[in-house]
């Protein structure tokens, strides 16, 4: 109520609007501005939530809470200095040679190299954010939260398929948005520079794994490719794997037409300069998409499962098989339904991994 009708022409005025505030129940506020620097898309990461001494109340505890001191009392580290540490450790750790596929030399020399295109990049989409020029020069006081080798790094990450970007988000304790930022933003430069980036045979779906992989090597995730192939098993699809073979050629092209032609009408015409459109690899494979479908249309196991098996969200199997299911519709494709499996781990047991089954390469569309 004290905001209402008045022009917060300083700080001191919203300092003083602020401090005025009172309540015929005895509420005082005191209000001092705070000079420090914070970046923003810093989060905090989800082990350090659930260390804090919480204790829900019974009526809507994720709402209600208590927190009290820690029992021992610890000296508190200076204002901004752990996290950007403890991040920096952490960018150190993924930029290991089994995660980016190049040593770190060879890491270093392309972040010189990409540095000043990768400043033009940004530069321009600030320019298509504003809508023209800077009305004023950039300021001394902002201070990236991401530097730009963080950013090629990140990037790399992303394009060899090591995990998903909320996973990078949770390990460098920033938020999503700011990890698709820096993807978008160096992506471009990379192609520009006629670097290839070939996705690893590594994938990983939890923060812990990546940080124990790098750090003894001994938790090697399933190959994304051993998931794919495993879940051609025809106790699962109920169709031998050259059947399923043959109705995916079948459903490519449809399939490919559709996505484009749904693209093509939510944008209301052609993409357009500037869009992210292309800035981020597919996560599944369109033959993927169709194994997916007929899983689901099997009711072989829940959404839940398809996206633990697929680092996806159950929305996004939800839509593939909204696409699909016309399709295999079309095609005269009604599987008998079998017992559902109620989770990935299950799943995975009820069925021995091939040993010589083919495995065919798809590009991403």
């Amino acid at each position: 109520m004290n905001w209402r009708g008045r022009p917060l022409t300083s700080h001191e005025v919203v300092v003083q609007t602020i401090a005025s505030t009172r309540t015929r129940t005895g509420l005082r506020v005191e209000a001092a501005l705070d000079t420090g620097a914070y970046p923003t898309g810093v989060t905090v990461g989800t082990d350090r939530m659930k260390a804090l001494p919480l204790e829900p109340h019974t009526e809507r505890g994720t709402w209600n809470y208590t927190i009290r001191p820690a029992d021992k009392p610890t000296v508190p580290a200076a204002p901004g200095k752990a996290p950007l540490l403890e991040r920096a450790a952490d960018l150190e750790l993924l930029s290991d040679p089994r995660l980016t596929g190049m040593n770190h030399e060879e890491l270093d020399a392309m972040a010189r190299r990409l540095a000043p295109a990768q400043a033009a990049r940004r530069e321009e989409l600030r320019h298509q954010q504003r809508g023209g020029k800077r009305r004023q020069v950039p300021g001394a006081h902002g201070r990236s939260l991401l530097s730009a080798r963080d950013r090629l790094l990140i990037t790399v990450l992303h394009l060899r398929q090591v995990c998903a970007q909320k996973v990078l988000a949770e390990i460098l304790q920033v938020t999503p948005p700011a990890i698709g930022q820096a993807i978008r933003e160096t992506r471009p430069v990379l192609d520009e520079h006629h670097y290839a980036i070939t996705p690893t045979a590594l994938h990983f779906t939890q923060a812990q794994e990546v940080l124990a992989f790098v750090r003894t090597g001994s938790a090697t995730p399933p190959r994304r490719s051993d998931i794919s192939t495993v879940l051609t098993d025809p106790s699962l699809t109920g169709m031998s794997r050259e059947d399923l073979q043959k109705l995916t050629d079948r459903l490519l092209v449809r399939y490919t037409a559709l996505r484009e032609r749904r693209r093509y009408q939510r944008r209301g015409g052609p993409r357009q300069p500037g869009t992210n459109g292309g800035a981020f690899h597919q996560k599944i494979l369109h033959a993927e998409r169709i194994l997916i479908a007929v899983l689901h249309q099997r009711t072989v196991c829940t959404r839940q499962v398809l996206a633990d098996l697929f680092d996806v969200t159950p929305q996004t199997i939800g839509t593939i098989f909204r696409d699909l299911r016309p399709l295999l519709e079309e095609d005269g494709h009604l599987p008998t339904p079998a017992t559902p499996f109620r989770t990935a781990a299950d799943l995975l047991a009820s069925v021995a991994p091939p040993e010589n089954a083919p495995q065919k390469a798809e590009s991403p569309r």
